[in-house]
């Protein structure tokens, strides 16, 4: 049965936080709140909590979910390289609404979906998501709805659309805006050779514009795409190609 805990109330959070933790360690899915929009959060390293996500929202195994970090340091831990233009990026934008795609670290145990080899992190600005994240580690979180549902903004929301197959709801209120992350490709930065030019692609168009990516990036920013080759905020969820 799941159960629901207010986090706005404090005598609730030590609670919450505690049966959310041994909920992630038993391969369980928790709803949580983000700077975004809530998430739907499992254990990343553990493929079954992994498939469970995904059977809960819907989805296949080609839509896999993205990951949230408590610190910038775990993103070296997840990835190949952090390239200097994607360090500019999570010194200006993490914490924050910023999801980066880059080429997965090849020696982590874990499955994720069809990753084509890469992951997408994320550092949110939320202290009871950071809180969660500093005590299970990285989670697979993608937005807490059903897939072709819009995105929650508030965890009773998600409750309606996910019922029992999540553990525990951790509500916060409304999300400030409930707009989801940007989506940003940036594996082109890794391994390109002289012959090539590397380029930051949006994915999704999210909480951080282009115009502020493009302060960062300047030239590396890809140009921007004739209408419907990016995928506007509102259409997707949260992930490495479609999601939070």
């Amino acid at each position: 049965m799941s159960t629901v805990f207010d986090c706005r109330d404090d005598s609730e959070i030590l609670a919450g936080m505690r049966h959310a933790r041994q909920a992630i360690a038993r391969g369980e899915l928790v709803v949580l709140p983000t700077d975004t929009v809530y998430g739907l959060a499992a254990d990343a390293f553990a493929p079954a909590a992994v498939q469970r996500l995904l059977d809960a929202k819907g989805r296949g195994r080609d839509m896999p979910p993205p990951v949230l970090v408590a610190g910038r340091d775990v993103l070296t831990a997840l990835v190949e390289t952090v390239p200097e233009p994607v360090t500019r990026l999570v010194d200006a934008f993490w914490p924050g609404g910023l999801t980066i795609v880059l080429p997965a670290q090849p020696s982590l145990t874990w499955d994720l979906g069809e990753t084509q080899g890469t992951v997408a992190v994320r550092m949110p600005d939320h202290r009871i998501a950071l809180e969660l994240l500093a005590e299970t580690g990285p989670l697979a979180v993608s937005s807490a709805n059903l897939t072709g549902r819009s995105a929650a903004v508030i965890a009773s929301d998600a409750q309606e659309m996910l019922g029992e197959s999540v553990a525990v709801y951790l509500e916060y209120g409304y999300s400030d805006d409930g707009v989801p992350s940007t989506i940003i490709d940036a594996t082109s930065l890794v391994g390109a050779t002289e012959d090539e030019t590397p380029s930051v692609r949006i994915l999704r168009e999210g909480a951080i514009s282009r115009e502020q990516l493009a302060e960062v990036l300047g030239d590396l920013l890809e140009p921007e795409e004739q209408p419907g080759d990016v995928v506007p905020a509102d259409a997707v969820d949260q992930g490495p190609v479609d999601e939070e």
